[in-house]
């Protein structure tokens, strides 16, 4: 087989030519297998911070909840604690 400028190429030549583009195919849907790869770890992580949140913000409803409660049936006395008494 005779190459562009005359020469002779051989088989083992061609496979080398082809050898030397691979790397270059390659490369970047590997970049974009990475970045894929990231992009689902960080959706994750998000996921994850998120569920935390909600579980954490639900915690303080109850407890605010709770704190309420007591107010609405103890209002007078817990008011009256904050009273100071004569002497005091």
């Amino acid at each position: 087989m005779r190459g562009a400028v005359g020469r002779r190429l051989t088989e083992g030549s061609l496979t080398a030519q082809k050898e030397d583009n691979m790397p270059q195919q390659f490369e970047q849907p590997q970049a974009q297998q990475a970045a894929t790869q990231e992009d689902d770890a960080l959706a994750t992580t998000q996921a994850a911070a998120q569920t935390e949140s909600t579980d954490q913000a639900d915690v303080l409803d109850d407890i605010l909840d709770d704190i309420e409660s007591a107010l609405e049936t103890n209002a007078e006395e817990y008011v009256n604690s904050f009273v100071q008494k004569g002497g005091e």
